[in-house]
């Protein structure tokens, strides 16, 4: 049975939030003068925040032992296919009421349009095979088979870059998004190479077991305390 933990809870009733606030904005006409475009950016948006959290899930337990974040992983990766998806279907269906010719012709003039595609084109086989189900009949091939997930961040944050308007190698224009994204990504794939990852498995460890010990004498040194103190009020009851 599964079962239900603060942050599991949590996660899903955060999760919609952007797209209720956005359908909210939508019918209140506070999505700018393109809504088109605001809409399809904040879905792209929050598809790559929900994408580098579900990264985020291991890395955060090995820094600071929180198994529960663990189960994170899978909603928060199933979230960020399902906004990926609105994404592109905004673009596709809202934006060029799905006229897939006029798409096509604008690919080879337009990078960021394939780069964005096939990162969601590798979500789509991880969100099917995300179950418990495809997990134990892939067997090991599951989990090289959702190694691909770095891939498709990789290509979702230089999907962001292709798109500003500036240039992000030259740091010019309006490059804080895919800068921070790109920070905190390459971060998150630096702490999971495997000796970064024992290294800070190791630190967690002694920083634990100092605490501990820490606790220890804290708890022997009451001990002693409080025995020295009933030691003298014997020997005043024997005077």
């Amino acid at each position: 049975m599964k079962k239900w933990t603060g942050l599991l809870i949590g996660t899903h009733v955060f999760a919609p939030l952007p797209l209720a606030l956005l359908i909210f904005a939508y019918f209140t006409n506070k999505l700018t003068v393109n809504p088109v475009q605001a809409a399809t950016q904040r879905l792209g948006d929050t598809a790559l925040v929900m994408l580098i959290l579900s990264l985020a899930c291991t890395p955060v337990n090995t820094l600071i032992g929180l198994p529960e974040v663990i189960r994170l992983r899978r909603p928060l990766g199933l979230y960020a296919f399902f906004y990926e998806t609105l994404h592109i279907l905004a673009y596709v269906g809202w934006d060029y009421s799905f006229h897939f010719n006029e798409i096509g012709s604008q690919l080879s003039g337009k990078p960021y349009l394939i780069v964005g595609m096939a990162a969601l084109a590798i979500l789509v086989p991880l969100a099917i095979t995300s179950s418990d189900y495809w997990k134990k009949r892939l067997g090991k091939g599951w989990k090289r088979l959702h190694r691909f997930v770095y891939l498709s961040a990789v290509l979702a944050v230089l999907h962001l870059a292709l798109i500003i308007k500036g240039s992000l190698f030259r740091l010019a224009g309006d490059i804080a998004k895919p800068l921070t994204a790109g920070i905190v990504l390459a971060v998150l794939l630096f702490m999971r190479i495997p000796p970064v990852r024992r290294i800070l498995s190791n630190v967690r460890f002694l920083r634990r077991s100092r605490r501990i010990a820490a606790i220890e004498q804290r708890n022997s040194n009451q001990f002693h305390t409080d025995k020295t103190q009933l030691d003298g009020v014997k020997k005043l009851k024997r005077k």
